[in-house]
C-alpha cells in the first residue's frame, strides 16, 4: 500500500476539516498498510496569535517559519508515493508550493469542502485579506492528479478547471456518533440543539428572533442547548449553553432531542456539507435545517428529517416535532439510517484505499 504525505494547515486534531475529510480514517488506512505522513505549519503556540486582531510582527514571524517548513515538505514529498493537499499549502494567494508539489512527478490529490473561491477572511486578520487571493483555487485545481470535492456544488465548480474530479461527502463516524437512549427529562421539556463555532454564530443569529418567539408560545415545553467555542447568550430563551471540546461532541449532543442548523442562503452556504446537521442525523436525531445547498440532498423531507426556508416555516416545523415524541423517534432512526448508508466512514474507508492504489500504479 502506499506512502501518503498530508499537506494541511493545522496540527492534527486542530481542525474540523481535516479531522473529518482525512484524519479520522487514518487509524483504518493504516491498518490496511498504508504510511501516512502529516505535513502542517500552525502549532498551538501559533494559534493564540494567528487568529486574533493585530500582532503583525508576530504574524511575520510565523508567515516566515511557514515558507521554511512547506520548503522542507516539498523536499520530503520525493519519498512518499502521494501528496494529499487539503485546501491549500499556504494560507496566501500563492501557489509556490503546490506547483513544487506537483513538479515532483507524485500523484498530487486536492481535496476541498468549502467555497473557497470567494473571499473569506477570519475576523482576526481582517487587516492582512489583501495577501489572499481566491482565484488561486481553480490553478490549484487544474494542478491536481485528482480533485476531492465534498459536494455536487463544489464539484460543478472544479470540473470547470479539471476532467479529473468525484465527490467525497464530509462523513460521519458511526461508532462514535451513534444513538443514545436518553432519559426523558424531569421536567418533559424537548432541548433543541445547536452546535458551531465563532465563525457559524452568525448563522444561528438569524434565526434567534424565531426562536424567542417560539419560546415564548411554547413556554416551559422547550428549551435550547447551545454547544459553542464561546457562549451565545440570548435574552429570553430558556438556554444551556455548553463548551464545544473535540474529544466530547457526541456526549453533548446526547441529550437533544432536536438538531438546528439555520443557514443564508448564499454561494459559501451552498458550499458547505452539511456537517452539523450529519452530527445531529449520525446520533438519531430528528432536524431542521435550512433548504440550502447539499442539505437538499441529505434530507428527504418528511421521511429522515425536515427542511425549512422561512422563518415562519422553521417555527411550523419546530412545533410539529416537539409536539409529537413518535415522529421525533421515526426521523431520527431514518436519519441515522441515512448516515451509516452514504456519510459513514465505513461508507467510504474502502473507496479511498481504491484511489490510493488506482493514482499510485498509474505513475
Amino acid at each position: 500500500m502506499p506512502s501518503i504525505l498530508f499537506i494541511a494547515s493545522h496540527r492534527p486534531g486542530r481542525s474540523p476539516s481535516q479531522r473529518y475529510r482525512f484524519e479520522q480514517f487514518v487509524p483504518y488506512w493504516e491498518e490496511h498498510g498504508v504510511t501516512v505522513r502529516y505535513a502542517w505549519i500552525i502549532d498551538e503556540e501559533d494559534d493564540k496569535v494567528f487568529y486574533t486582531n493585530g500582532r503583525l510582527l508576530e504574524k511575520a514571524r510565523i508567515f516566515r517559519k511557514s515558507l521554511r517548513m512547506r520548503r522542507e515538505h516539498v523536499r520530503m514529498a520525493k519519498d512518499f508515493d502521494l501528496v494529499f493537499v487539503q485546501r491549500e499549502a499556504l494560507m496566501t494567494g500563492s501557489i509556490r508550493f503546490e506547483r513544487a508539489l506537483a513538479a515532483t512527478g507524485k500523484p498530487l490529490i486536492y481535496d476541498f469542502d468549502d467555497a473557497i473561491w470567494h473571499m473569506d477572511v477570519s475576523e482576526g486578520n481582517r487587516r492582512l485579506r489583501w495577501l489572499k487571493d481566491p482565484a488561486k483555487t481553480p490553478r490549484i485545481i487544474a494542478l491536481a492528479t485528482h480533485v476531492i470535492a465534498g459536494n455536487e456544488y463544489l464539484a460543478e465548480y472544479a470540473r470547470q478547471h479539471s476532467q479529473r474530479v468525484e465527490v467525497i461527502p464530509t462523513v460521519i463516524d458511526t461508532e462514535r456518533y451513534k444513538p443514545v437512549q436518553s432519559e426523558s427529562r424531569a421536567d418533559g421539556k424537548v432541548i433543541i440543539g445547536w452546535t458551531g463555532s465563532l465563525t457559524s454564530t452568525p448563522h444561528l443569529r438569524t434565526a434567534i428572533p424565531m426562536l424567542q418567539e417560539l419560546q415564548a408560545e411554547l413556554g416551559s415545553r422547550i428549551a435550547f442547548r447551545f454547544i459553542s467555542d464561546r457562549p451565545v447568550p440570548v435574552p429570553g430563551l430558556d438556554i444551556e449553553q455548553v463548551l464545544w471540546r473535540a474529544d466530547t461532541e457526541p456526549e453533548d449532543l446526547a441529550p437533544i432531542g432536536i438538531g438546528i442548523m439555520p443557514l443564508p442562503d448564499n454561494e459559501w452556504s451552498r458550499g458547505k456539507c452539511g456537517f452539523k446537521g450529519l452530527q445531529y442525523m449520525g446520533m438519531g436525531k430528528a432536524v431542521v435545517l435550512s433548504r440550502v445547498g447539499v442539505n437538499t440532498s441529505i434530507v428527504q423531507e418528511g421521511v429522515n428529517g425536515c427542511l425549512a426556508g422561512t422563518m415562519e416555516e422553521w417555527k411550523q416545523k419546530l412545533r410539529m416535532l416537539v409536539a409529537d415524541a413518535d415522529l421525533r423517534r421515526r426521523l431520527g432512526a431514518e436519519a441515522r439510517r441515512t448516515v451509516e448508508q452514504h456519510y459513514s466512514t465505513v461508507a467510504w474507508r474502502d473507496h479511498y484505499l481504491r484511489l490510493f492504489t488506482d493514482l499510485t500504479r498509474r505513475t
